[in-house]
């Protein structure tokens, strides 16, 4: 089989709440402001990563997302988490944003296709945190959180001479989990750099945006994931 060209920007966003969320479209939008426009490039999204994803495709706006009314949790009634996700994305479908969820029969890492699936049911399934929300239904098939296997999952990404890469997890975020995200990360990296030979920026919180959240229940926490945007915007506004 004849491997893909590279294309010549690609992103790869992973998990991490609230937080994850408005650090990744900080960082889109700060990166954006300096040239580099994800928003038609092929995108790879984790959980809090495939809000960013879907968001930065359609155009939809950090100030938008935030106001969305997200149920409240854990609610583990079947497809409350879609009607929250529908609110933003409608019925939207984008070739160019892949998600990764976890197939409950297994706990497979699975790549859903938004040229296949509508943005709202992906992102639903890969935000599917176990004993938050219930699995998503997809042809009949479960599906939770992707992060369950991987924070990131850029061994998935697309084929690019540029991967931008967003660990909200990673960086100085908190304690040993912290330690298990970057190893794994790094790990899929050096995979990706193997196989397609592109460069990476990898961005993760700094020092200063790591104190947001120093325990895991605040990365659930809207407050801070509103500071969390801002903190992102200037991460990427200076990356070049």
């Amino acid at each position: 089989m004849t491997e893909k060209a590279n294309v010549p920007l690609a992103g790869a966003f992973g998990g991490g709440g609230l937080f994850g969320i408005g650090y990744a479209m900080g960082v889109i939008e700060g990166l954006r402001k300096q040239g580099i426009d994800l928003s038609t490039a092929p995108m790879l999204g984790t959980s809090a990563g495939s809000w960013a994803a879907a968001a930065t495709a359609l155009g939809v706006t950090f100030s938008s997302l935030k106001d969305v009314k997200m149920p409240r949790f854990p609610n583990l009634r079947a497809g409350v988490l879609a009607q929250s996700t529908h609110q933003v994305f409608g019925d939207a479908m984008r070739p160019n944003v892949h998600v990764v969820a976890c197939a409950v029969r297994g706990l497979k890492r699975t790549e859903l296709d938004g040229a296949l699936i509508p943005l709202a049911t992906m992102v639903a399934a890969s935000s599917a945190v176990p004993g938050l929300f219930a699995p998503q239904s997809i042809n009949g098939r479960l599906y939770i959180d992707g992060g369950v296997r991987s924070g990131v999952s850029v061994d998935l990404a697309a084929p690019a001479d540029l991967l931008i890469v967003i660990a909200p997890l990673a960086g100085a975020m908190f304690g040993p989990f912290n330690n298990i995200v970057e190893r794994n990360t790094q790990r899929e990296i050096n995979q990706w750099q193997n196989v397609h030979l592109g460069k990476v920026r990898l961005f993760a919180p700094n020092n200063t945006t790591a104190k947001i959240a120093t325990l895991p229940h605040h990365l659930f926490d809207k407050a801070r994931g509103i500071e969390a945007y801002a903190h992102g915007l200037i991460e990427g506004t200076q990356a070049i």
